[in-house]
């Protein structure tokens, strides 16, 4: 792939991707658990993030302004992401699962101007008891919330024409949070020109998606993974867009994968996982389907070998980060290779390097590490320049994650170098998980670890250290589970809890995290 054709004009919006597919072709197609369904084509779809982006600029909001979004997989959800963009307003994505905890430091840390949420979810932001000096505009969609300013009153006299605003391809559009090992989230910053360079390396190369496709990306709006996929990859294509808004259930996928003849369909490991377990697999035909692609953690051999014997379809893995775009994928259907990450796409941008920075040798660990000019990759960590500085080393950004290449460039997964935990396609900082416990009056230290699950790659288990005179029973570990999962995302809550005496320290005081997890390894 050309170089040049990944950098974006100086002057550059990235919804005129999307903008420039006006037609009548649906660029959508919604449906939910009780079989509702509703479409929106493309003309439809710029029509309604017109008139949201001139009532957006009419309240007050700004070029440069960041909003917080919460939302759900709702067609509603693409036309707020397209008329923020078309404002030059900067995004930042908010899962539905966070908490009034998870949600003040995204707002504040942000300077967040305004905040655009679903109805039905604005219950942890009424939650929330700090100060938030920033914010202007509590905006909700879906019905009448009192003190919030209706989205559907905002448009309704609003004109269904809008000239996006003059961007540069430097400019911010996203301001993602990302989950470390420690401290509070990291705010990755993308540029309207990283959205051009995503485009052309992903939605192209990994998801092969082509006007024709009806294209089923799993992801739920407020992860960076739901702007990749559902939003840019498919919209910035021309296809359309599937969406299933309802819970997951595998019976349920195949059908839906079957009855609406999906062609491309992306999914977390975990799904292809639970839909690979199924004793029926042979009754349902996926004849439809050209392209099955996971990301967000490695996939076993034994799930991709399943998908290939039932359906003739190789599920290709994927590997990215919220600070790049996907970095390598299994893109042929070399046998031998299968289990492996794949290859870089962009070969002479990704490397795997030894502690020195430098090129490690053929089949030797290092970690993952990204060109510092990859023109996907993010700008900075927001207000973080310390961190920023701290995750490049000479010309590479350092992923994190360790693996060694083989003599044929494909790259195996070996683990990460610090502690986050991946389980179910979530990123999850220990630290966070650590500070919703250490709150709780019974716990005096605690150390949280991923413990290997067959299901979800990874869950979140927790080493704690009880105060003097407390027992770890049954009925305290639920206790537990059940506070984490009112202070913080629900996801995050430790399904394990083991109750020790100390935590294994240096002498320094640091918690060693490496003999917690070898104890649960083999546990």
């Amino acid at each position: 792939m050309d170089l040049k054709s990944l950098i974006a004009p100086e002057h550059f919006n990235l919804a005129s991707e999307i903008s420039k597919h006006d037609s009548n072709k649906i660029a959508l197609r919604w449906e939910n658990e009780l079989g509702e369904t509703r479409t929106i084509s493309y003309a439809q779809l710029i029509t309604k993030a017109n008139k949201l982006a001139n009532g957006l600029t009419k309240l007050g909001l700004e070029k440069g302004d960041r909003v917080v979004i919460m939302t759900t997989r709702l067609i509603e959800s693409y036309v707020i992401y397209l008329a923020c963009l078309k404002a030059g307003i900067v995004i930042s994505p908010t899962s539905e699962l966070l908490r009034a905890k998870d949600i003040v430091y995204r707002l504040n840390h942000s300077e967040a101007k305004a905040v655009i949420s679903y109805s039905e979810l604005i219950k942890e932001f009424e939650n929330i008891s700090e100060e938030t000096p920033f914010l202007q505009f509590k905006i909700a969609f879906g019905q009448e919330v009192p003190n919030w300013i209706s989205l559907e009153a905002l448009v309704e006299n609003e004109s269904e024409t809008f000239s996006d605003v003059d961007t540069l391809s430097e400019d911010y559009a996203f301001l993602a949070y990302t989950s470390g090992t420690t401290g509070q989230p990291k705010g990755v910053v993308h540029s309207h020109g990283w959205g051009y360079a995503h485009l052309r390396i992903a939605a192209s190369k990994w998801l092969n998606i082509s006007e024709e496709d009806l294209v089923w990306a799993t992801a739920s709006p407020g992860w960076q993974k739901w702007v990749w996929s559902p939003f840019l990859s498919i919209l910035g294509s021309g296809a359309t867009g599937y969406i299933y808004h309802g819970r997951f259930n595998p019976h349920k996928y195949l059908r839906l994968l079957q009855d609406n003849k999906i062609n491309v369909l992306c999914c977390t490991p975990t799904e292809y996982r639970m839909m690979a377990k199924l004793n029926d697999l042979s009754s349902f035909n996926l004849i439809d389907l050209h392209t099955a692609v996971s990301a967000g953690e490695a996939l076993n051999r034994e799930v991709i070998d399943v998908f290939k014997n039932q359906f003739n379809i190789l599920i290709r893995d994927g590997y990215g980060q919220t600070e790049s775009t996907l970095l390598i994928a299994n893109l042929n259907t070399n046998e031998n290779k299968l289990g492996s990450m794949g290859q870089p796409l962009l070969q002479e941008f990704i490397e795997v390097v030894d502690e020195n920075g430098q090129p490690a040798p053929i089949n030797e660990v290092g970690t993952i590490a990204i060109r510092s000019d990859f023109p996907a990759l993010f700008k900075q960590y927001y207000k973080n320049p310390v961190t920023t500085a701290s995750s490049y080393q000479g010309q590479y950004f350092l992923s994190g994650d360790r693996a060694m290449k083989d003599e044929d460039n494909y790259y195996w997964f070996q683990g990460r170098k610090d502690d986050v935990i991946i389980s179910s396609g979530y990123t999850i900082g220990p630290f966070e998980v650590e500070d919703a416990l250490m709150k709780h009056k019974a716990v005096k230290e605690c150390a949280v670890v991923a413990l290997p699950d067959p299901i979800r790659g990874n869950v979140v288990k927790a080493y704690v250290v009880l105060q003097e005179g407390t027992l770890g029973t049954a009925e305290l570990t639920k206790e537990l589970q059940g506070f984490v999962k009112n202070l913080t995302a629900p996801y995050k809550y430790p399904r394990v809890i083991e109750y020790i005496e100390a935590l294994p320290k240096t002498d320094s005081g640091k918690i060693r995290r490496i003999e917690l997890r070898n104890a649960t390894i083999k546990g």
